[in-house]
């Protein structure tokens, strides 16, 4: 049986169940094979107030210190990370949080063999420091923006360097990300690309008429854009894009901070009537969501493996989506969909016109998205946990 400690801020609570979901799911993967046993050290920022107008970090004070999810024990140590200014101080503080809440379960018995650690900044660099006082080895899984945008900064490039140095192997969920720490100057032959798969029981085709009906949807054709309303996902263009189709409507789910942005944008351009804001919703009914629409629309200015696409491939619908980073190694087939010739408005509605002009059977799509199950990642993480506790 093999041992690990997850450790991630990236990773749900009662209270942000949606948060870092695709790291839990990863994770429930492995554990099935019963090779593997877990805890999860799962850090959120210190703040004092529980009410609701401090926000966020209401949300971050409400979180409980230990609590279990799916029959996984997980510990939220609190950190200090000051805003604005906390970016190269988290790692340290990180550590700090992490290494108690690591030596605690160590004393209660539980002694584990390695660092299972999700995105490399700051969580990676912490876990590496933990690392080397328990005398543990880490492995460091990349996500996308950790890699593709803040080793643009020069201290967190620094450190983002010195862990890929000192930890024992890297996961990258795509062969560009991996490309990206190499050219930090990370060692090739340290890192395997184990992109991340859908869970095919959970997202599958629901009957299309009952769909449609369970959001209201007429018969105009139905986009989707799926995920946190934030400038780099994109909803912007999609809605810029849907005033250039007059006979089409858009569902928004996610919740965030650009939503009166994005609402004052369509009410601008005349498209308020068709553009749906449903907010956050859980996976059970994003499943009828893209069950229910013709097609799911990505125009993210960064993805490392977009996770929504296959989540609408599985349940059988196409994709129209950027060509950036780890997307067209998941667009990669007309039955998939279809890549933008660039992300702007007009690049949305040429590649929903070239999609709709050889639209794939939900069949088809379906067919495509059962070749990124979980079985081949679960199998190269127990191979490369092997590997680094034999040597």
């Amino acid at each position: 049986m093999i041992r690990t400690l997850l450790f991630s801020t990236l990773y749900p609570s009662s209270v942000r169940p949606g948060h870092g979901i695709f790291v839990e799911t990863r994770l429930r993967h492995l554990l099935a094979g019963g090779e593997v046993e877990t805890r999860v050290v799962a850090p959120v920022p210190w703040f004092p107030f529980r009410h609701g107008m401090f926000g966020e970090y209401a949300r971050h004070a409400a979180v409980p210190r230990h609590e279990e999810r799916n029959g996984i024990r997980v510990e939220h140590p609190r950190y200090l990370l000051l805003p604005k200014i906390g970016m190269n101080g988290a790692p340290a503080s990180l550590a700090r949080a992490g290494l108690g809440a690591a030596r605690k379960l160590i004393a209660a018995g539980y002694d584990f063999d390695l660092i299972d650690a999700h995105y490399f900044y700051p969580d990676g660099v912490a876990a590496t420091l933990i690392g080397k006082v328990l005398n543990k080895p880490v492995v460091i899984t990349a996500r996308g923006t950790d890699i593709n945008l803040i080793p643009q900064y020069e201290k967190p490039r620094r450190m983002i360097r010195q862990a890929a140095a000192d930890c024992a192997a890297m996961i990258t969920v795509c062969a560009a990300l991996k490309d990206a720490i190499v050219g930090l100057g990370g060692t090739a032959e340290k890192i395997a690309v184990l992109r991340n798969g859908v869970d095919l029981e959970l997202f599958r085709p629901e009957d299309k008429p009952q769909a449609r009906a369970a959001f209201g949807m007429n018969d105009k054709f139905a986009l989707a854009s799926v995920g946190h309303l934030i400038e780099r996902k994109g909803h912007h263009l999609v809605i810029e894009a849907l005033a250039q189709m007059p006979a089409a409507e858009l569902y928004l789910a996610g919740g965030g901070e650009e939503e009166d942005r994005l609402r004052t944008l369509a009410d601008r351009l005349g498209v308020a009537a068709r553009v749906h804001f449903l907010g956050a919703i859980p996976q059970a009914r994003l499943r009828t969501l893209y069950s229910a629409v013709d097609c799911l629309v990505l125009a993210s200015s960064r993805e490392g493996w977009a996770n929504v696409l296959l989540e609408a491939m599985a349940c059988g619908t196409p994709v129209v989506a950027t060509d950036v980073w780890g997307t067209p190694e998941v667009v990669a087939a007309p039955a998939a969909g279809v890549l933008m010739d660039e992300r702007s408005a007009g690049g949305i509605v040429r590649a929903v016109a070239r999609l709709r002009e050889a639209l794939p059977t939900r069949n088809a799509t379906r067919a495509y998205a059962e070749q990124f199950g979980w079985q081949p990642t679960t199998e190269g993480q127990l191979a490369l946990f092997r590997r680094m506790l034999v040597k």
